[in-house]
């Protein structure tokens, strides 16, 4: 991911509860190696089980994108991106379609 990408939905990610005072412990691995990581898996149509040893575990890899797909957060990011890729384009942020038959 680059530089630039890693901005855009820097923010979107929530704050760990550690950060925020709320207790727990520092998390293992930084956000931007776990969306990393997704990217590898969908761009190449992995299995979990084969995620290569350059990213963090499959288990801790799957468990964040888990917990951030039942929180809204990976249709979230979906849709900002998308919205940002259509304003460089010079195209309205929402997509249009034909009307159903």
């Amino acid at each position: 991911m680059s530089d630039a990408e890693w901005a855009r939905v820097r923010d979107l990610l929530p704050v760990p509860a550690w950060m925020a005072g709320r207790g727990g412990r520092p998390e293992g691995y930084c956000h931007r190696q776990m969306i990393d990581a997704v990217r590898y898996l969908v761009d190449n149509g992995i299995k979990w089980r084969a995620m290569p040893c350059d990213f963090p575990p499959w288990p801790r890899v799957y468990a964040f994108f888990a917990r951030w797909r039942d929180a809204g957060l990976a249709a979230e990011l979906h849709d900002r991106l998308h919205e940002a890729v259509r304003r460089s384009e010079g195209r309205s942020p929402e997509s249009s379609s034909a009307p159903a038959h």
